[in-house]
């Protein structure tokens, strides 16, 4: 019984670093194989360069540190009246190209939401009911719903990201009645942890949800 709590003891320890490197590396990957695959486009157009193309394809952390250089500069491009001009060109480009359209337009909305600071998705965590009326689960709004399904829904719904546990990139989108939300005071991180735990890092209490 000692030598399995002594190897729970040790596993508790290494199974976070262990995620964390790997989940590090798979993006340091990513990364790389940008690099590689710019460097062979740029190989086969100009094929004088591609000896030296390929030495520093070779050289470990290079690819990683030129993505992110790239883009720092990009952001520093379009953070500009004349950066934000050329990105209108660019959208407006790939707007005109057949299925390139429909994925890049979908991407971009949901990433412009997701990561702009005026954007409304995953800045409030909420308690909703769900899989049934007698249960309880965390969600994060992302906003209300519009167009033809608003007209289908009476009264006011919100629309709510429930995210799975422990995985919280999958998960569904549902509409929940206003009066159904319970606001939790919790910041979105404390309820992703929460989340991410199945409940076992219980984040502090709030001063204002002592008081209700």
């Amino acid at each position: 019984m000692r030598l399995k709590r002594l190897f729970i003891a040790g596993l508790l320890v290494w199974l976070p670093l262990t995620i964390t490197i790997w989940v590090l590396w798979q993006l340091l990957s990513v990364f790389d194989g940008i690099f590689r695959a710019f460097v062979g486009a740029v190989g086969a157009v100009v094929p004088a360069f591609a000896p030296s193309l390929d030495h520093l394809a070779n050289m470990p952390g290079l690819g990683v540190a030129l993505v992110l250089v790239a883009i720092l500069l990009t952001g520093l491009l379009v953070a500009n009246i004349v950066g934000q001009w050329w990105l209108a060109r660019w959208d407006a480009l790939l707007a005109r190209i057949p299925i390139v359209k429909s994925i890049y337009s979908s991407v971009k909305q949901v990433s412009d939401t997701l990561f702009s600071s005026n954007g409304n998705a995953f800045r409030r965590a909420v308690m909703v009911p769900y899989p049934h009326a007698g249960c309880r689960t965390i969600g994060f709004v992302t906003g209300s719903p519009g167009g033809e399904v608003a007209t289908h829904l009476a009264g006011e719904h919100i629309s709510v990201y429930v995210p799975t546990t422990p995985n919280p990139t999958s998960g569904f989108f549902l509409m929940f009645p206003r009066a159904d939300i319970v606001e939790l005071e919790m910041s979105v991180d404390e309820a992703l942890k929460y989340v991410i735990s199945m409940g076992v890092v219980v984040p502090r209490p709030h001063p204002q949800a002592a008081q209700h």
